[in-house]
């Protein structure tokens, strides 16, 4: 991975120029669908929020060579959708030429820093809709955090509308991921209740002047037939870190028979699987597909 990621930075160095021509060039996903009628979308936008633990080492996402290296694997297994990214990182893979039909989803808003006395306060500072249509992308991800207790909620719900709109003028899938949080501690936590969960639906699935493109993106918890049954927006489920392997994708099989699920959207799961086994881990939740 060494001389590739020479490479990357003499690209980087000598022709940043590269990055549009080949964002120019790819070769576009006809659907965000794989032949089974479902996605399949690996996410890496955690480094961007400072959010680079997995399991017990706060550091694991911290290399960029070896991220970049499991997602490489991951894009390439058959069932393989697309990948949800900040810029940084999409930058690396257009350059690296693996994004060839894939679907692409821009993340948004990264600036509520995980562990920071801000976190609910999470502004759009990476990708916004006129670059995702620009880099011809499939859309953009927002985590919309509404905490009813800090008065930086409806700033976010706000910027979230105002993304959502700006996707759906575009015809681009707006992600939105949702979460009821709280402070306890000095710490914003999320409420993984199920009627905590359908509250944050029934709030996100109404943001904007129109709901025609907006897809949400959401955590598996109990009774989720009735989390589910809350809106008929398209979903497809987060994974965010799993301690019990057979447990999760277990899970993530019931959640998946409801009407509106479309697929999953994970991250670090398969990506730092406890076995190391990355292809394995992606093959098995294709698998549930």
């Amino acid at each position: 991975m060494t001389d590739v990621l020479r490479r990357l930075v003499a690209r980087r160095v000598h022709a940043p120029e590269a990055i549009a021509e080949a964002a120019a060039n790819r070769v576009r996903a006809k659907s965000p669908f794989n032949d089974k009628g479902r996605t399949m979308i690996i996410a890496a936008d955690h480094p961007a929020r400072g959010a680079n633990a997995v399991g017990g080492n706060p550091s694991a996402m911290a290399d960029r060579g070896e991220l970049l290296e499991r997602l490489c694997l991951a894009l390439e297994r058959p069932g393989v959708t697309g990948v949800l990214a900040t810029a940084d990182v999409i930058d690396d893979l257009l350059l690296l030429g693996v994004l060839d039909g894939k679907t692409v989803i821009g993340s948004m808003n990264r600036t509520g820093l995980a562990g920071s006395s801000f976190e609910i306060d999470d502004r759009f500072a990476c990708y916004d809709a006129e670059a995702i249509e620009r880099m011809r992308f499939d859309g953009g991800k927002t985590l919309t955090r509404i905490c009813l207790d800090d008065p930086a909620s409806p700033g976010v719900l706000e910027n979230t509308a105002k993304a959502v709109n700006e996707l759906a003028d575009r015809k681009l899938i707006a992600m939105v991921e949702p979460f009821l949080s709280t402070w306890a501690g000095g710490r914003l936590k999320n409420d993984l209740s199920p009627d905590a969960v359908i509250k944050s639906i029934t709030i996100a699935a109404a943001l904007g002047r129109s709901s025609a493109y907006t897809w949400l993106k959401l955590p598996v918890v109990d009774d989720m037939e009735r989390v589910l049954a809350s809106s008929t927006l398209p979903a497809v489920l987060l994974g965010g870190e799993v301690k019990d392997p057979d447990a999760a994708f277990a899970a993530w099989q019931r959640a998946l028979t409801q009407p509106t699920v479309q697929g999953l959207v994970v991250g670090r799961s398969l990506l730092y699987p406890h076995d190391g086994d990355v292809a394995k881990a992606v093959d098995t939740a294709v698998g549930l597909l």
